[in-house]
């Protein structure tokens, strides 16, 4: 037997707290969320582009530290995924550049398949090295050329799930209050639902 005077306090407990507050949390804890999760894509960003100029550069200390400074934020910070990673170009194009240059005829082949396969594509990506390798293949010196291996030019590090920083806790603080809110609406219509039953029982 239901005891209506308890459903009726029941009821009252819940609504001392209004949904429209819990909803206006909701939204301010929301728009916190966004703002962290956003400046912790920037950090990334900001992180990616100093591993690009210092590539450009072609400082190798200076490359590493800015790839480890890179890798610590990722994987240390929410939202911060580079998606197919980043590729050392430069650094890259140097070395193969390099490899050429040590053979004795021909040296400038690598500048002739770059002429031919750059106005082909828009940015670096791995068509366009292929396309490279195809145009070198045309010259019999590049047979003795060793070209350094392309996966040891790109790097990739992934954002965990969640993080404990200001956009880890203020995504948990939005869960809570959006939890709240739908346990509130629940309880409420399922008080509500039972004291109809015992007034329908009387």
């Amino acid at each position: 037997m239901v005891d209506k005077k308890q459903v009726h306090k029941n009821i009252r407990q819940l609504q001392r707290v209004k949904t429209w507050q819990l909803l206006i949390l909701l939204i301010l804890s929301a728009f916190l969320s966004a703002t962290f999760l956003r400046l912790n894509n920037i950090g990334m960003v900001e992180r990616r582009t100093a591993v690009y100029d210092a590539d450009s550069a072609g400082d190798g200390q200076t490359i590493i530290n800015r790839l480890y400074d890179l890798q610590h934020y990722v994987t240390g910070h929410m939202n911060t995924d580079l998606g197919g990673g980043i590729s050392l170009e430069a650094s890259y194009a140097r070395d193969v550049q390099v490899a050429f240059d040590k053979v004795e005829n021909d040296s400038d082949i690598y500048q002739k398949a770059q002429d031919v396969c750059a106005p082909k594509y828009s940015h670096w990506s791995q068509a366009y090295v292929q396309c490279t390798i195809s145009e070198l293949a045309k010259y019999p010196s590049a047979s003795d050329v060793v070209l350094p291996d392309l996966l040891l030019y790109n790097h990739n590090y992934f954002s965990p799930l969640w993080s404990p920083d200001f956009a880890g806790w203020s995504v948990l603080v939005f869960i809570a209050i959006l939890t709240m809110i739908i346990i509130r609406l629940i309880s409420v219509a399922t008080l509500k639902l039972l004291l109809k039953k015992h007034n329908k029982g009387i």
